[in-house]
């Protein structure tokens, strides 16, 4: 009797385990989110049910099989878009990188062909979770993350009254946050390098184009430090900077170090902006945390990290743009320069007329045109030889000595019989 009491309990157990083994090998389905409610015995609507069920259980190219004879056989069917739609999910749920691109190509057919259903706007923002999905952490390839964001991008400015656009706001806020970090550690890397000029400018692009990245104030304490070691001619975008993190970031850590900066150049220390204030407090109330296990396995990921993305304030509504160093001249800067440098060369230079108005240059006829003749030529006299170049000497003597050659040559021929 006790024997059986101690097995009772393993017994149990089994059965357990093998519970969970036959729920977690597919014995219970994971539910279609577009499923057509109305109860009819239409062939189409019996058809659209079936490839529904055979999503959920992931017979996925048999859906699309019964989903295509669906749509060509009943070309009028009032359920065309939602068969339309069931065949991109498919191919969604069916995943991997081939599975991705037929779900993105299969989306924006659906959205070309009705762009005034909700279900385009859901269908956008299915694009953008289907490149967020593949996204890298910032030091490795951007192709996904640039895309993601083009496409979160375009369901708010196609769709903005959509149900769907609060989410994808915080979804927009999420990629950027992990664009900026990508920008951020490339600024680092100039800065710790030394090079200055090209730091400053990386990182406040970044930080003018993303305000709401979480690592802003220290980028921006980089770029005053940068501006700072590359002159005098650049201490006003050095207190600039120092400036923007006591009034737009007032409760960062960077802030005391940014006033004793700010008070050594002799500037003025600006009052925190009380909108600042409130959307700082609110991040920090919101933040969400991350859990140690978490933080380990993050470096076995391929995945970015989003947890520090901001939760409020409105995401940048265009792509990043690169600028040109402070250390390149403009064109504008070029052009003035010239501008000012000819106008120098130009003040000491003055016009005024040579000699009176009746000269002989302007009496006598054109000398050029009645050339003067030799002196004697008139009264029969021999004119003076004049000198003539060497190389025209020297032609003449050839020729002479030629031409003497040439009667020796005669002379010396013997006369024919």
């Amino acid at each position: 009797m006790m024997l059986l009491t101690r097995k009772l309990p393993v017994a149990a157990l089994v059965l357990m385990l093998v519970a969970m083994l036959a729920a977690s090998c597919g014995f219970k389905r994971k539910k279609y989110e577009n499923p057509i409610k109305q109860d009819t015995e239409q062939p189409d609507k019996v058809l659209y049910d079936k490839a529904v069920k055979d999503i959920e259980k992931g017979r996925y190219e048999v859906a699309r099989l019964t989903l295509n004879t669906l749509m060509n056989t009943y070309d009028t069917s009032e359920f065309m878009a939602k068969a339309k739609l069931a065949i991109a999910d498919s191919w969604m749920r069916e995943g991997g990188s081939h599975g991705m691109a037929q779900a993105e190509a299969e989306y924006k057919d659906f959205i070309l062909f009705y762009p005034t259903m909700e279900e385009s706007a859901e269908a956008q923002e299915k694009i953008c979770g289907i490149h967020m999905k593949q996204m890298e952490k910032p030091d490795r390839d951007p192709s996904h993350s640039l895309r993601a964001e083009d496409e979160c991008r375009n369901l708010l400015l196609q769709f903005p009254n959509s149900k769907f656009a609060p989410r994808v706001e915080q979804t927009l806020r999420q990629i950027q946050e992990v664009i900026a970090e990508a920008e951020r550690r490339v600024g680092e890397f100039y800065y710790k390098k030394g090079s200055f000029p090209s730091a400053a400018n990386r990182l406040e692009t970044m930080v003018n184009h993303y305000p709401l990245y979480s690592g802003a104030d220290a980028a921006l304490f980089m770029v005053g430090d940068s501006y700072g070691k590359l002159g005098p001619r650049f201490r006003e975008q050095s207190a600039t900077a120092y400036q923007r993190i006591v009034r737009d970031y007032p409760l960062s850590s960077y802030v005391d170090e940014a006033k004793r900066q700010l008070t050594a150049m002799e500037k003025e220390i600006p009052e925190a902006d009380p909108v600042a204030v409130a959307r700082m407090k609110y991040e920090q109330e919101n933040a969400t945390k991350q859990g140690k296990i978490s933080g380990v396995m993050g470096m076995f990921r391929k995945s970015p990290d989003t947890y520090m993305a901001a939760k409020s304030g409105t995401p940048a509504n265009t792509p990043l743009r690169p600028s040109i160093p402070v250390s390149v001249p403009t064109p504008e800067a070029l052009a003035a320069a010239a501008a000012s440098a000819s106008a120098g060369a130009q003040a000491d230079v003055t016009v005024s007329t040579v000699g009176a108005a009746n000269s002989a240059l302007d009496t006598k006829p054109e000398a050029r045109q009645n050339p003067p003749k030799p002196e004697g030529a008139g009264s029969g006299e021999a004119a003076p030889a004049t000198a003539q170049p060497a190389a025209t000497q020297s032609k003449d003597v050839k020729n002479t000595k030629n031409s003497k050659n040439d009667k020796k040559k005669k002379e010396k021929k013997p006369k024919s019989k």
